[in-house]
């Protein structure tokens, strides 16, 4: 048991230097019940070649290039990117199985990741790269390593309401009081662990009362990104999102240009779920050996420091003795709720909650 879990169109082979800023986690794909995309991320001119990796990414782009980046100047072994969403990344690698030109695996949330080890797709991560990370934070298995964490948030208008007039409780959200007053992305990837951890913590029926609520009182936005947005500008008071994009939007935009703050759960409360990033070896890479050094110069304090020295990343490094990013709130203080990564589970099921409450 563990005091933390601790998070557009269909994944597209896209080269890491030409995406956006927007988040990988992107849209939650339905497809993870369907496993029926097209092979958008398959083939790959550098794959086969002794000194080039593959990996197909579903992090942050600006995280992949810090640490491919690193990766190369340390070994002088390249990488390819290939970027898209989680969901539809992990489902392009359990479609493509063994033929998978895929070495490695990068994705912001853990359901992607056990839903690739249930399918025994994952190649075990070697002993001294596990140790670098609490153990709590990775695959109770070996599958794969625990690499960066996020805070789940409500962020507020500072114009439309005090924070001292803020819920205790996720679940008050679905509440009356509330109708008109919140924004949601029930579509993007990172909604679901959300989903699962009231599920485990309150019962499937409850889950479902409280999706049901908050559908009544929601705006819903097309993702993270969009929430924040709009809470800053005052169309509706509150949103959910994952504090990695608030803090962005703030650095951006200027502290003292933004209308909104973030507003921490306590006490354990499913609002206050930790979303724990990952990364693996795929078992059908033509290269386990440079995979594996992969993931061990991920979890390398040189590797971790230089996520969290930067403004970009938001988010906590998992290796011992590695410093987060002064702007965070210190992880220690932070008190999500009492379950652990295998918990979350694969996504499936808080899909069909969604669907079931008519939010996807």
């Amino acid at each position: 048991m563990l005091r933390c879990i601790p998070g557009e169109t269909p994944a597209r082979p896209v080269s890491l230097r030409s995406r956006s800023t927007r988040p990988a986690g992107g849209r939650l794909a339905v497809a993870l019940l369907a496993l029926l995309l097209p092979a958008a991320l398959s083939g790959g001119a550098a794959a086969g070649e002794p000194d080039h990796l593959t990996l197909y990414g579903a992090q942050h782009p600006q995280m992949l290039d810090i640490l491919v980046q690193g990766f190369k100047a340390r070994t002088g072994i390249t990488i390819d990117v290939r970027a898209g969403d989680a969901p539809e990344i992990a489902n392009q690698i359990a479609e493509e199985g063994t033929s998978s030109p895929a070495d490695l695996y990068i994705t912001e949330n853990s359901p992607e990741l056990l839903l690739l080890e249930e399918k025994g797709l994952l190649a075990p991560v070697d002993k001294a790269t596990l140790a670098e990370v609490p153990a709590q934070y990775s695959s109770a298995t070996g599958a794969w390593v625990g690499l960066l964490a996020r805070e789940n948030v409500l962020q507020f208008n500072t114009s439309m309401i005090k924070e001292e007039a803020l819920p205790a409780s996720l679940l008050d959200l679905a509440k009356p009081e509330w109708k008109g007053k919140v924004a949601i992305s029930p579509t993007d990837a990172d909604f679901m662990p959300i989903v699962r951890v009231v599920e485990v913590l309150k019962g499937k029926d409850a889950a479902l009362a409280w999706l049901k609520g908050l559908k009544d009182n929601a705006q819903v936005y097309d993702d993270d990104e969009a929430v924040v947005a709009a809470v800053d500008r005052g169309s509706v008071a509150v949103g959910l999102i994952n504090s990695y994009y608030w803090y962005r939007f703030r650095t951006e935009a200027g502290a003292d240009k933004i209308k909104s703050g973030i507003h921490h759960f306590a006490g354990g409360d499913a609002g206050a779920l930790i979303n724990i990033s990952g990364a693996a070896a795929l078992k059908a890479s033509k290269h386990p050996q440079e995979a594996q050094k992969f993931l061990a110069y991920v979890v390398s304090k040189q590797a971790q420091q230089a996520l969290a020295n930067n403004d970009i990343v938001f988010e906590y490094p998992l290796a011992a003795g590695v410093a987060a990013n002064p702007a965070l709130k210190p992880f220690s203080e932070l008190q999500p709720p009492s379950i652990n990564l295998t918990q979350l589970g694969d996504d499936v099921e808080p899909a069909q909650l969604l669907r079931d409450a008519g939010l996807l």
